[in-house]
């Protein structure tokens, strides 16, 4: 039985939060669609976080995908930044929950390694193997919604590795 979906990848981060629409029919993807929601610094946080949920809600409501493959939040030098990103995902995630789809988490070395090859991967390379692996004519931008179908790609990998284990 070949696997048919669509998955959501979405890339949290409070300035720029990108998504992305992957198909899979089988082994073969493609890209349906992919965007960025962006929130200005100066608005007060709350609707920011409002402006993350309701955008991504309408991605899902339009693209009706059944999982998603959401990125982690890297706890680097910078706290406060992983902290706004960990507030992003969070409302990117209660909008996945609504709709009671299957999230998988994954860590930007997990998406990195999955699409690369490489857990140390430079942004431009994970763009130039989005573009390849769902034969995009030109590199996805912004890299929020490259890394948004990368999660989704990912989602792929990861799901086709744990049914060859099981």
């Amino acid at each position: 039985m070949s696997t048919q979906r669509i998955i959501l990848g979405i890339d949290p981060g409070l300035a720029n939060t990108g998504w992305g629409i992957v198909a899979q029919q089988g082994s073969r993807l493609s890209c349906v669609a992919f965007g960025c929601i962006t929130t200005q610094a100066e608005q007060d946080l709350a609707q920011r976080m409002k402006k993350i949920h309701d955008q991504i809600a309408a991605v899902i409501a339009r693209f009706q995908p059944t999982c998603v493959g959401i990125e982690t939040v890297w706890f680097g030098a910078n706290a406060k930044s992983a902290f706004a990103t960990g507030q992003a995902r969070g409302a990117a995630l209660v909008a996945c929950a609504a709709e009671n789809l299957t999230v998988e988490e994954f860590s930007p070395r997990q998406i990195k390694l999955a699409i690369v090859g490489t857990g140390t991967a430079e942004k431009e390379q994970v763009q130039y193997m989005v573009a390849k692996l769902l034969s995009l004519d030109a590199l996805p931008e912004p890299d929020h919604a490259a890394d948004a179908l990368a999660a989704a790609i990912c989602f792929t990998s990861y799901d086709s590795l744990e049914r060859k284990q099981a």
